[in-house]
Order: structure tokens, then sequence, then C-alpha cells
């Protein structure tokens, strides 16, 4: 009798006897033989092997986090034209936030500038990122242990560790765009022409609002790939052919046709590394201005009724203002064709090209390529330097650091945007450094704007004149008690920072006919006159600390409410839909 094997013993024992297990027994138990030898096998596996598993689903994560945080900074982007970069941004982290771990916990499958941005990123990117971290949650869920860490933390850092990879990623597109756009065009050769404007033309699409959105979610419709993507072929073929914030010529004629029903008209427009930038005309007040994101950097009339003087003709009197830094008295009175002016912040160029048509040799320095290239072909800008395309912090420190670094009689600060400034740019060591730049009888020339109900102002106000010893402050307008009452206290303004260099009070000379250059807003606005005196400006706030670059919280803090009355006001001077539609 042939001698049983292992597994006829037990299925014999199993039935109760000694006979030989029937056929059906015997596949039965080879079955489970196997199952048990592959159950041990996936118990024993190698630990390379579930490695390279957990790698695979940390990728797939990674790559759901990694779009989501650019679609994520492709909204910042969108909606900073319509409510401006600050407001849009105030609850942007706390609906993103809300988002990932609303995914992540539950593991699922004009209303101004306060609400609006939340509700609209409420309807388009936080379903995005809900989305995205519950893909990311799906993909991580079979992870397993993680070797040679204790479980508590391999539980918790799949959750902890997305969120931080899904922040990162979207401070990455942010650099990444911004080192991308507005970059100036370069010349190449002929062979090579065609193939750089193709690119160009692709990068710009790619890299603009519209175009970041569309490439985003075509990414991750790649990524998981679903018939239910065709429900997005309908708004696919509406923002190719019908949205008018597209970055096609179709949607610049699409654009016009509504602007025009308003008297606005879009002359130019792209992206660039500060925001969204485009010229616009008002074909009903004769004049045209350069805007950024939801603010104006400038304007000057186009009717030749009101321009035809030496230089163009502002719309604004506070670029007009800053040209009496040339009347400050001082112990030296350098003529016109021997002095040096530093200008810092473009604009359209009001106040450089007036320093150039008195003949003074004048050094613009400008971040965005984009403002400069518009200033210079829809504006009439004057130049008689080559333009320093570059932060000015870095601009200022690397010339001050430098014993033998041009030296200026001149300097002007200007670099207001959107409700809020570069806080970098009013600290007390940036200060510093203009005054090391400044000649030992040199003048300064500081703009800025914001609620001087706010102790923000105040903090610049002590910084500068912590650094300058003689100062004085003028408004563009009067004070409104009756408008500032109206508007719970707030007094949003334009003004003016004079200073110099030398101890002593600080006096204009009288402005000539030459100084107005047959202007008539510098007829109106060159003189300063709406003086408002520190001591009344800061007695409520003496405490008020310098603001130094590790201590920027109380301006900060100021620009959010800043920001928010700079909007509102932004609506009374352009009419709504112009803002809206760029």
């Amino acid at each position: 009798m042939p001698r049983k094997t292992a597994a006829g013993r037990k299925v014999a024992a199993a039935s109760g006897g000694d006979d030989e297990p029937t056929i059906a027994a015997s596949k039965a138990q080879y079955e489970r033989e196997l199952r048990g030898l592959a159950s041990k096998a996936r118990t024993d596996g190698s630990a390379t092997a579930r490695l390279g598993a957990q790698l695979r689903r940390a990728r797939l994560a990674a790559t759901y986090l990694l779009l989501a945080g650019f679609f994520a900074h492709a909204s910042q982007r969108v909606l900073a034209p319509v409510y401006g970069s600050l407001p849009a941004a105030a609850h942007h982290g706390r609906v993103l936030a809300a988002a990932a771990f609303a995914g992540w916990a539950g593991n699922l499958a004009a209303l101004g500038p306060v609400w609006g941005p939340v509700l609209a990123e409420a309807l388009t990117v936080a379903p995005v990122v809900v989305l995205a971290a519950a893909c990311a949650a799906d993909a991580l869920e079979g992870l397993g242990p993680l070797p040679l860490l204790p479980r508590f933390v391999t539980d918790a850092l799949p959750g902890m560790g997305s969120w931080a990879l899904f922040a990162a990623s979207e401070n990455l597109a942010r650099e990444f765009v911004l080192r991308f756009a507005g970059r100036p065009e370069t010349t190449s050769s002929q062979t090579q022409a065609a193939a750089a404007a193709a690119a160009a033309e692709v990068t710009s699409f790619a890299l603009s609002r519209v175009g970041m959105q569309l490439s985003l979610g075509g990414l991750m419709a790649a990524l998981a790939p679903s018939a239910w993507v065709l429900l997005a072929a309908p708004a696919l073929a509406h923002t190719l052919w019908l949205n008018p914030h597209a970055p096609t010529r179709r949607a610049d004629a699409s654009l016009n046709a509504t602007l025009r029903a308003h008297d606005w008209l879009l002359v130019d427009r792209r992206e660039s590394n500060t925001g969204y930038v485009s010229v616009l005309q008002s074909l009903r007040g004769g004049f045209r201005v350069l805007r950024c994101d939801h603010s104006l950097l400038g304007g000057e009339y186009t009717d030749p009724s009101v321009s035809g003087g030496l230089v163009a003709e502002p719309i604004y009197g506070v670029f007009a203002m800053l040209e009496a830094v040339r009347l400050i008295r001082t112990e030296k009175q350098v003529p016109d064709d021997e002095a040096k002016a530093l200008v810092i912040g473009l604009g359209i160029g009001t106040t450089p090209s007036a320093l150039v048509a008195h003949g003074i040799d004048t050094t613009v320095v400008e971040i965005d390529p984009v403002v400069h290239a518009f200033a210079k072909k829809h504006f009439h800008l004057l130049e008689n330097n080559e333009p320093v395309l570059t932060d000015a912090g870095r601009y200022a420190r690397k010339l001050a650091a430098d014993a033998a670094g041009a030296r200026f009689d001149y300097i002007v600060h200007d670099v207001f945007t959107g409700g809020a400034e570069p806080v970098d740019l009013f600290t007390l060591e940036f200060l510093q450094q203009l005054h090391v730049l400044l000649k030992p009888h040199g003048s300064i020339a500081i703009n800025y704007a914001g609620d001087l109900a706010l102790p923000g102002p105040r903090a610049i106000v002590r910084t500068i004149g912590a650094v300058f010893p003689a100062c004085r402050i003028f408004r563009e307008f009067p004070a409104d008690p009756a408008s500032i009452a109206a508007h719970g206290g707030s007094d949003f303004t334009n003004m003016v920072i004079f200073c110099k260099k030398t101890p002593g009070a600080l006096a204009f000379r009288p402005a000539t006919d030459a100084d107005r250059l047959n202007s008539f807003a510098r007829r109106e606005f060159l003189e300063p006159k709406h003086e408002v005196h520190a001591a009344e400006f800061l007695a409520a706030d003496e405490q008020t600390q310098l603001l130094t670059a590790n201590n920027t919280d109380v301006v900060t803090k100021s620009h959010k409410t800043s920001a928010r009355g700079h909007w509102s006001i932004m609506r009374t001077v352009l009419p709504g839909v112009v803002w809206e539609k760029w």
C-alpha cells in the first residue's frame, strides 16, 4: 500500500479514519496549503519589495498634492485682478486648510473683498483640493507601517506630511511662476526666431492665470482618467472661445466688444512678475491708465486739447508733487544738468520723465519688466539711462556697500500698489541704505498711500524720521472730516514725505514756469500744499516701534485693512465691469 503523505494523513485524521483521502479532499487541502504558503510569502516578503510598493503609493499621493498646490496658486492669480492680491489672499490659507483636511479626514472620492474671495474659492479651488486630498488619502491608505518608525508616527505622518507637501508645492508654484512671468524678451538668430516665438507663446499661455488652471486641470484628468471628464467639455469650449480672461487674440476682441459698451478699451495686457498688468483707455475721458491687479500705477491724458506740454499730462496730481524734491532748499543748489536722480518704482514714468525733461541724469529701478515695457510702449516715458530691472532692495544694498558706487542728489521712492507696499522697502535698513546713496546735500521724496487712521503709516513715518533729520509730510488733497466720519474713521490718502540729509528746517523754493513744464497738473500740484504736521500725526501712537526687517507686523496687519479700503476706492475710479472683465 502506498505511503500516505502528510496531507493525506491530515485529511484522514480529519475524517476520523485511516481511509485514503478522496480526490476532492486532496485538492481542497492542496489549495489550503498553497494559500498558506502565499500568505507566508507575503508576510516574509523582502523589505525592498515592501518599500518599493510604499514609494509608488507615496509618489501617487505626492503627484495629487503637487498639482493641487499649483492649482491653488493659479486660483490666487485669477482672483487678484478682481479683488486685489491682499484681499484675495486674506482667507486663502483658511479655505485651503479646511478643504485639504476635509478631504483627508473624510476620505472623499461680488460680495466684496472680504467674502468675495472666500465664496469664489469655496466654489472653485476648494473642491479641487478636497478631491486631491481625498485621492492622496486613498493612495496612502494601504501604505502600511514604515520601517524604523513607531506606529503613532506612521499613523500621523501621512496626514501631516500631505499638508506639508501641499503647502510647499503652492510656495514652489509661487516662486516658479514669478521667476518666469514677465521675463524680458530676448533676441535670437533668424533660424531660432520661429521656435523661440512658439515656445514663448506656449510658455506665456501655460503661466497665465487661465492657462495654469486649464493645464493643471488637464494633468489631473490624465492622472485619474474617467469618462466623467467629458462633462468639462462645455466649460473648456467656453474658455477657449468666449472667456475674455484667456490670453488670446479672440479673447481680446471679445473683451473689447464688452468694454466699448462702457466707453473703455483694452490696449494691451500681459502677465508679469508682480501681477496682471494691462493698459486701458477711457474713450469718453480721453486718458489712458496702467493697471496692475486691482490697482492703478498711473495714467496720462491722451486728449490733444489737454496734453501737449513738454511732458505727458498726468491724471494724478501726486506724481507731479513728487517732482518738488527738486524744489527743496539745501546748502548746495545743484544745476539740473549736473544733478543725478534715482527713482525707485516706475509706474508709467511720470516723475522720471519730468526729471529727464529738466536735464537731470536719472536712473530708474523697477522690478517688473512688463511695467517698463508698457510705460515705454504705451506712455510717454523719457529716459536718459538704461533702466535697472531688478529688486530695489538688492540694488540699494549692493550700491550702498560700494564706496565708489553712484551717489544721487535726488531720490524718489514710489512703490505703492494695490493698497499695500513692499514692506521691506520701508524698513530702517533699506532707508539707511538710501541715506548712504544720497549726497551730503541730497533730498528724498517718499510716496505713501494708505489709511492714516491705522498704526502702519505712523510706524513708517517714525522710521523715516529716525533716518532723515528733517522731514515734512503733505497730502494730495486736504482731509475731508465728513468722508472720514462716513467711512468709520478711515482716512485713505496719498501723501508724500519730503526729507533732506542735513538737519535744519525743510523749505521749498518757489516754483517757476520752467519747473512746471507747461503742464496744468504741475501748475496745480507741483508745490506741496496740504501739510500733515508730524506732531499731530504721531501723537496718538507715541510708543510705535521702528519698522525693521525682523519687525514688520504693524504694517502688514494694517495692510489688510488698508487694502480693503483701497479696493472700495478703486471701484469709484473705474467701473466695476472694467475691473471684473480684466
